[in-house]
């Protein structure tokens, strides 16, 4: 990948997600990253609460908390290998229809995704993220059609090890850049992948 760093970013696409398990050991586990469609908006905001030790009448010291992010992806439509996958809505195998179980929790994962930029697009992940069930919306269609939108509330939280987030850069090697979405890249992993 070529050197030029990005002055600008925009757009949202490739989003991508992996189940999230652990072994025996506690270490995270991801699954094969699969697609998800239909990108509209991702909005998330830092969580984490910031303290201020004061001395010598100044904060003396500061520290934030990085408890990982929270916020909202609005989608054009939930596929349904997300609903099976991460929601846990079961499928009934003669009838073909999704199922919302109260009883059941949303399974972890880790989201995938890249923001255009004027030299290359940035990829990142969220290694540790849990959707809320979406909203049931839906609007009447008047003399125009325009689509209804699905929207997930994310919170990505610190994995045991501490890591949060990933993202590319223009030194990125290609390897690691082109094969994104074909694995979750972990700190540590260098170019193994």
């Amino acid at each position: 990948m070529p050197n030029q760093k990005n002055k600008v970013k925009f757009g949202l696409s490739n989003v991508h997600y992996a189940l999230l398990t652990t072994d025996e050991s506690g270490n995270a586990v991801f699954g094969t990253p699969k697609p998800f469609p239909g990108a509209v908006n991702l909005n998330l905001s830092p969580q984490g609460e910031s303290n201020q030790f004061y001395a010598d009448d100044v904060a003396y010291y500061v520290t934030v908390a990085n408890s990982g992010y929270q916020g909202d992806f609005e989608a054009a439509l939930i596929p349904d290998s997300f609903a099976q996958d991460v929601l846990r809505e079961s499928l009934d195998e003669t009838t073909q229809v999704l199922t919302e179980n109260s009883s059941v929790e949303t399974a972890p994962f880790a989201l995938l995704f890249e923001f255009k930029g004027d030299q290359h697009a940035i990829r990142h992940v969220l290694y540790n993220c849990t959707a809320a069930r979406p909203n049931v919306t839906g609007a009447t269609t008047t003399n125009s059609k325009e689509p209804n939108t699905s929207s997930l509330t994310i919170t990505a939280a610190p994995l045991a090890d501490g890591s949060v987030k990933a993202k590319t850069t223009a030194d990125t090697p290609e390897a690691i850049y082109n094969s994104w979405y074909q694995s979750v890249w972990r700190p540590g992993a260098g170019s193994e992948i």
